[in-house]
């Protein structure tokens, strides 16, 4: 929906509220697709959510949790009893439910659990890690054994009326309920009714395990382009579903991370709405990392104190040394992150990537090099300092590409993150080699300087 209308329903709601018309307000709440309808809840103040919740339905409120952020859904949720609650998270998705059970305190979780007629299909949930398949999964999906005939799937499938989040597919299952097949609904509906399903099932599935990465599952299901995807346990038994919108999600927050570790934000939750003392103490740690390798970089410089007294107009090309070996790096920086994160580089060909990205850096280097050394030449008159400022750049350009590739995949190998501190070790190479390399090559050209 266009914000401009969220808007106005957010103004209807407001205006309902004042005047006491809680009911008309909540009737100009539920008229938004439930996206919206959280999206404008958010927006309310406090006295306002607290008018509005306790007149939602059941399905209403189920349907706000689902798509509150987590946070915000678990200070909501904190605002029922349990008994209300309970009812609340029976009307969600399992791994919803399970998500905002995560997130509330043990005690109150367990009151909920005790209460829940659906707490079944919810256990199982909370017992694997968020950023795993079993975290991600849900516990929505349909097996059938695979001597099945057609018919009577489409029996069990009017028996159990799936809820819409339960995704179109049945899970075919052998004698010892492990995953040998998956059939898709339309094979199911135009087959004939004596046909057993495992004529016409899949028996090449790609599943997921249930503690796997949640970047590894969303990268399969993009390159796959799957709807959904079986996670199974160690004993090849189906015990959930991972599902395209629940990928989207993980989408959107890994991108977020590496997003916010390239500029040194090391927590992907932080956002523009965190209390200021919580963002401080997140950031404040880089920024001391980031102030000691400015230092280090200052300290290179300040061993070329003699030279930078005697050839002072040295400092103006400093900036340009640097800015351009730091644009040089981030870029190969970025596409190797990128790369890594969305599996393209393995092992056998990590060297041959920092060999094409030093390689790279070495064109680039030269072609720059070139400008700006003509450039400094015609703007001071000095062929000698643009061929110093020249070849500097090729130098620092090189190196560079080398470390814009070589930092994440070294730091990926001693299994860490490749975003969270390569912009910060990539930087004080950079810098410090390149003030190094220029300022030397103008103290060994001093006396065509001066």
């Amino acid at each position: 929906m266009d914000p401009s209308q969220i808007e106005l329903a957010l103004a209807r709601i407001r205006t309902a509220l004042e005047a006491g018309e809680v009911q008309a307000a909540i009737d100009s709440l539920t008229d938004l697709h439930p996206v919206d309808r959280a999206d404008a809840f958010s927006d309310l103040d406090q006295k306002d959510q607290a008018a509005l919740l306790p007149r939602l339905d059941l399905k209403a409120t189920a349907d706000l949790l689902e798509q509150l952020e987590d946070e915000q859904a678990a200070a909501v949720a904190e605002t029922f009893d349990s008994e209300q609650l309970a009812d609340v998270l029976d009307e969600m998705e399992p791994d919803e439910a399970a998500d905002v059970l995560g997130d509330l305190p043990a005690k109150r979780a367990e009151e909920a659990l005790a209460e829940m007629e659906e707490a079944g299909n919810v256990l199982p949930l909370l017992h694997f890690a968020d950023k795993t398949a079993g975290g991600l999964m849900t516990t929505s999906f349909i097996a059938v054994p695979k001597g099945t005939t057609a018919l009577e799937a489409i029996e069990v499938l009017r028996r159990v009326e799936p809820s819409p989040g339960t995704p179109y597919y049945l899970y075919v299952e052998d004698e010892a309920a492990r995953l040998v097949g998956i059939l898709g609904l339309r094979e199911l509906v135009i087959a004939t009714p004596d046909t057993r399903i495992e004529t016409i099932m899949e028996p090449e599935v790609i599943f997921a395990h249930t503690e796997e990465d949640q970047e590894q599952v969303a990268l399969r299901m993009a390159r796959y382009d799957l709807a959904a995807v079986p996670v199974i346990d160690d004993r090849g038994v189906v015990v959930g579903v991972i599902t395209h919108d629940d990928v989207m999600d993980v989408v959107e927050e890994e991108a977020t991370e590496d997003i916010y570790r390239l500029a040194n934000v090391p927590d992907p939750y932080l956002s523009i709405y965190s209390p200021i003392r919580l963002a401080i103490r997140k950031r404040i740690p880089w920024l001391y990392l980031s102030a000691a390798t400015a230092l280090f970089a200052a300290w290179v410089i300040s061993n070329f104190e003699v030279l930078i007294a005697e050839v002072a107009f040295l400092a103006v090309f400093l900036s340009v040394v640097a800015g351009l070996g730091g644009n040089t790096a981030t870029q190969s920086l970025a596409m190797i992150v990128r790369a890594l994160a969305l599996g393209e580089i393995d092992r056998r060909h990590a060297w041959r990537t920092v060999l094409k990205e030093g390689v790279t850096g070495l064109v680039a280097g030269v072609l720059v090099g070139t400008v700006v050394g003509l450039s400094v030449w015609l703007w001071k008159g000095n062929p000698v300092l643009g061929l110093v400022l020249g070849v500097a750049l090729v130098g620092n350009m090189l190196v560079a590409g080398f470390v814009g590739a070589l930092v994440p995949l070294s730091l990926r190998a001693l299994g860490l993150d490749p975003a969270l501190a390569s912009s910060v070790l990539v930087t004080t190479v950079t810098d410090s080699v390149g003030f190094a390399l220029f300022l030397t090559l103008s103290a060994l050209a001093l006396s065509y300087l001066r």
